[in-house]
């Protein structure tokens, strides 16, 4: 993008820059999920049509709105903007788990969707997520991972197609 811009777009360039420096200044963070906003409370976390009961922790921002673009899910959303990794420095202050504990202290959150990545550092991170919920006496869960729809066993990967089998489910009437 930087070589088109200088090749043939240098007014574009400059728009472009002053466009980011006014979204670096106007836009922070949600005080109740973490997700960006503009204002101190997003529009999901301020709609009262949303189901306080079912709250969505994910990695990311980006991970929130895929979620909300392919699914119907109509809960509220905890954006944890990173996940756990030691190496990093990145422990559960700087995912900001102190907040999560006190949405779930008020006693309202039934059920925590726990949708982070399939990666180690996301598996963890679900592992201590789910911990937290069950201190708190909410269900946890799990998106599921595995083999995607349309997919065809000889071409997945083993390790996504020994998580998917090991993960099974019964299959109902």
């Amino acid at each position: 993008m930087a070589y088109h811009l200088l090749e043939r777009d240098r007014d574009g360039g400059r728009t472009l820059g002053q466009r980011l420096g006014l979204a670096m200044e106007a836009i922070g963070h949600c005080s109740r999920c973490r997700d960006f906003s503009e204002a101190g409370m997003c529009p999901i976390c301020a709609s009262s049509a949303r189901d306080g009961h079912l709250l969505c922790v994910v990695e990311s921002p980006a991970d929130r709105l895929a979620i909300e673009q392919a699914t119907g899910y109509r809960g509220l959303y905890f954006v944890l903007q990173g996940r756990l990794s030691p190496l990093d420095g990145i422990g559960p202050r700087e995912l900001g788990l102190d907040r999560l504990v006190a949405r779930l202290a008020e006693g309202r959150v039934q059920e925590l969707i726990i949708a982070t990545n399939p990666t180690v550092e996301g598996e963890a991170t679900a592992h201590y997520l789910a911990q937290i919920a069950r201190q708190h006496k909410v269900r946890p869960s799990r998106i599921a991972h595995g083999v995607p729809l349309g997919g065809e066993l000889e071409y997945i990967d083993r390790g996504t197609l020994s998580h998917a089998f090991g993960s099974r489910s019964e299959v109902p009437d």
